[in-house]
């Protein structure tokens, strides 16, 4: 086994828009959950900048609200969000990946659609954290398809995070090395490098796991290894009980994450050393070519397999029929004016807001706001 193994730690932040404002009105103590646990992350860190590593996918709708002046006083009771946002800077302990911004699943709605989730996150990731943002993509809900990597090459993009259960080799390859080796990955005469989600981990990861435990597992997945391992867990890191408890000892941070940091500070995590992606990636160039199934990653139902978790009804394909129906609609009076329209413009951002993911991630509980998006997009689009 390779002496040292590099471990990235992803955690997937998202919030609908206006739906911390809801959760206020609703269900104060959610929301002060949901704004405790993202504002736990720099301070858990803090203590461990020389050994502590974290990537954050934080979409679009999140980030605007966080920005926001009168969110920012109304909350300031609870959470600072303008220190919060100024202490994820710290590049020493936090890499941003660049993601879409109303956190759609891409592979399910209008490809001509992508770049403006896609344009609309960087506007707003390059305003609120002054670093580049050509490293990594985190594909919302892990939702992926080859015919995104001409898209994510042409806006810089070095790496792509995807799930464990959708990447097939097509150079030969065992199986520790399809999972903790990065990739190339190609489509249409373009190439990105993937970096492959241990799907078994995550989902421990997300209900709840014991450094000691961690340790072993991680070892014996990585005993075969003749080269650096990168070990790749992602999971939302603001949603469940795991990662919302308050409480000292009991939650993601304090029960595992920080006693692994004190193992591998002292030389006792078998040889797990946190790292960011980018920083193993200049050490280890990508081996071997693999493709990627369309799929997403795995949820409490579903595995991510044909998207059921958005499309298992027929209310939900009708829903996301129209979604392309009104995309089209605009695309259509768009080409016919070379002038920039603001109607349209509103428009646009209707139909953006009605493709996010969480419109159709509850069965049919949300459809009606994705209706409501497209209602409005569709009033305002000329005939």
């Amino acid at each position: 086994m390779a002496g040292q193994i590099d471990f990235a730690l992803v955690l997937n932040l998202h919030q609908p828009a206006g739906n911390l404002e809801h959760l206020l009105e609703t269900d104060p103590w959610a929301a002060r959950e949901i704004l405790y646990a993202l504002d736990r992350i720099p301070r858990s860190l803090w203590p461990y900048e020389d050994i502590g590593r974290v990537h954050l996918s934080i979409s679009g709708t999140l980030l605007e609200t966080l920005a926001d002046p009168a969110f920012q006083s109304r909350v300031y009771g609870m959470v600072d969000c303008g220190s919060l946002l100024w202490h994820l800077q710290n590049t020493a302990i936090i890499d941003i990946l660049g993601t879409g911004y109303h956190h759609p699943v891409l592979p399910l709605i209008p490809a001509h659609d992508w770049p403006d989730h896609l344009q609309a996150w960087r506007h707003i990731g390059q305003r609120l954290f002054a670093r580049p943002h050509t490293g990594g993509f985190w594909p919302p809900e892990m939702g992926f398809t080859m015919e995104l990597i001409p898209l994510l090459q042409a806006m810089g993009y070095r790496y792509v995070l995807v799930d464990s259960n959708n990447v097939e080799a097509v150079d030969a390859m065992r199986w520790d090395e399809l999972r903790y080796r990065t990739h190339v990955a190609r489509h249409a005469g373009a190439e990105i490098t993937v970096v492959v989600r241990d799907r078994e981990l995550s989902d421990a990861q997300e209900s709840g796991m014991d450094p000691d435990w961690f340790i072993r597992e991680v070892n014996a997945r990585a005993r075969h290894c003749e080269f650096t391992p990168l070990v790749t867990t992602a999971t939302d890191g603001d949603n469940g009980g795991w990662f919302r408890n308050t409480t000292d000892g009991a939650n993601f941070w304090t029960a595992f994450y920080q006693p692994l940091l004190e193992r591998a500070r002292g030389g006792t995590a078998g040889g797990i050393t946190p790292a960011f992606i980018g920083d193993h990636l200049d050490r280890h160039p990508p081996y071997g070519e693999v493709r990627v199934r369309d799929g997403a990653w795995n949820t409490g139902w579903h595995d991510g397999s044909g998207f059921t978790q958005w499309t298992g009804s027929l209310a939900q394909r009708d829903a996301l029929e129209r979604v392309r129906q009104v995309s089209q609609q605009l695309q259509t009076a768009a080409s016919r004016t070379d002038v920039f329209n603001p109607g349209l413009e509103l428009a646009r951002r209707h139909l953006l807001q009605a493709e996010t993911s969480c419109n159709f991630f509850w069965g049919e509980a949300w459809l009606g706001r994705c209706h409501d998006q497209l209602d409005q997009a569709a009033a305002i689009t000329p005939s």
